[in-house]
């Protein structure tokens, strides 16, 4: 059966114009960056209002002010007392004569003393109350600052968490257009091919069982297409809701990245982290041991509960039958000491309890500290793979491009059957995507990589530079 070479011509032009179209929209792309969002502008929305962000910090705001709580058995506290009273209790009613300094001989006689008249007394006071020996206190202070050293660390493991989310989603928004692009272009080629078979069928060049392949491959690629376009809009949305955009509609960001980044802007810029570099102390162990430190506090305070307190006071007071705070002022200073040896049911199981607080954040410290390690160890593993794979997906895409063009030139000669031009396609389109996705693997394993080396994943930041170029705008 002879063949004529329209499908070769066209798949020529086909890519020759899928080529212009991505470096427009390239082009495009860069005259609107400015107005557009970039890695580092979503970053620094993610650290300001993302929602992990909002919510950790406010839950170490709150421990912070936990912590000032044990304060009120160590620092000393002062208050004022005001008061009226007016009765004919025959002891109230002495009392308070003789502290406004009124008692005359008068006031001793047998009647006046069982039967006195009512007297009114206002009644000042200023007191001064200073702990100086509660242990509990004490202990739970150094308890409360522990949790609250344990929140700070765990609000700053969110935050790079959630910068890693953040990489992950705005280049996975990225990988979604990029993805669409590319079904946009295998599928407006497939119809080329469907057109095509369908006029050599009606030449009586070609099968009939040539234009329906071409029509069944067309529509695998078009439902490709409308899934992908369905992801774009949703990884969107995903991305804006983890920025922090709330209420009914959340409003998609419009991202300035054309493309993904180069292999070749991929691997300058993550390479180092495939090196045998020192990590820094990540803040989940840092959470995790303070955790700790504040348990083993804890546990003491509960044991100090049978420890004596030493507590002492100092106060003022003015008794008059005119006013408050006049008057012949009274002071009076003490110290009382208390002390409980036996303790009751419900503090032997507060201590119990206690311990054993103790004992759990002892194992979720060691295993934070173990994880560490381990993650040490999965995620360059993981970055070195992602490397891996990625050059394979480079070279595939050129191997497929040539198959696909070796392909197109024995169609064109009646040596190849369309399934065999339509699979090359399918290759090509193929490899073009697994290249897409493999370039957003690598990204994704550095940010992860930098987490578990508790650096900042934000150095990705670099892979926004003008320097970076996308395989569309190097072919």
């Amino acid at each position: 059966m002879v063949r004529l070479p329209i499908s070769a011509r066209f798949l020529s032009v086909g890519r020759v114009a899928a080529t212009a179209l991505g470096l427009t929209a390239g082009a495009a792309g860069l005259q609107t960056a400015s107005a557009q969002l970039t890695l580092a502008d979503a970053l620094r929305q993610a650290d300001r209002a993302a929602y992990g962000n909002r919510i950790a910090t406010a839950e170490t705001a709150a421990q912070t002010a936990r912590s000032i709580t044990p304060l009120k058995g160590i620092v000393p506290t002062v208050h004022f007392e005001a008061g009226y009273v007016r009765t004919t209790d025959p002891i109230g009613v002495f009392g308070s004569t003789l502290r406004q300094r009124s008692v005359s001989q008068e006031n001793f006689d047998p009647q006046r003393l069982n039967y006195p008249d009512a007297l009114a007394n206002h009644q000042g006071a200023v007191v001064i109350e200073q702990p100086l020996l509660n242990a509990d206190a004490w202990i739970g202070r150094r308890s409360a600052a522990y949790a609250a050293d344990a929140s700070r660390a765990s609000e700053e493991w969110t935050k790079m968490s959630i910068r890693v989310d953040v990489v992950r989603a705005y280049y996975g928004s990225v990988l979604a257009d990029e993805r669409a692009s590319t079904l946009r272009s295998a599928a407006r080629a497939a119809h080329a091919h469907v057109s095509e078979a369908e006029a050599l069928v009606r030449q009586g060049i070609a099968t009939k069982s040539d234009a329906l392949l071409a029509s069944v491959r067309a529509g695998e690629i078009d439902a490709q297409l409308a899934e992908a376009e369905g992801a774009v809009a949703t990884t969107r949305r995903g991305l804006a809701v983890l920025l922090g955009q709330s209420g009914t509609s959340v409003r998609a960001p419009v991202i300035s990245s054309a493309a993904l980044p180069s292999a070749d802007r991929i691997r300058a810029v993550v390479s180092e982290d495939t090196a045998d570099i020192l990590p820094s102390q990540r803040a989940d162990v840092q959470a995790a041991l303070s955790g700790f430190d504040a348990a083993r506090a804890n546990a003491k305070g509960a044991r100090s509960l049978i420890m004596p307190r030493v507590n002492s006071f100092a106060r003022y007071d003015w008794n008059s039958a005119d006013r408050v705070f006049t008057g012949d002022r009274n002071w009076t200073i003490g110290i009382m000491a208390t002390w409980t040896p036996f303790t009751n049911p419900a503090d032997i199981s507060d201590m119990r309890d206690a311990n054993a607080r103790g004992d759990v954040a002892r194992a979720q410290a060691e295993a934070a500290e173990a994880n560490a390690r381990l993650e040490l160890d999965q995620t360059r593993t993981a970055l070195q793979v992602a490397l891996a794979r990625l050059s394979i997906a480079e070279r595939a895409v050129a191997q497929s491009a040539e198959a696909h063009r070796i392909v197109g030139r024995k169609y064109e000669g009646g040596l190849a059957q369309v399934v065999e031009l339509l699979d090359a396609q399918a290759v090509e389109t193929q490899s073009a995507v697994n290249f897409s996705h493999a370039r957003w693997s690598a990204i994704v394993a550095a940010a992860e990589r930098r987490r578990a080396l508790g650096r900042d994943p934000g150095y990705l930041e670099a892979l926004d530079e003008p320097t970076s170029r996308s395989t569309s705008e190097r072919d």
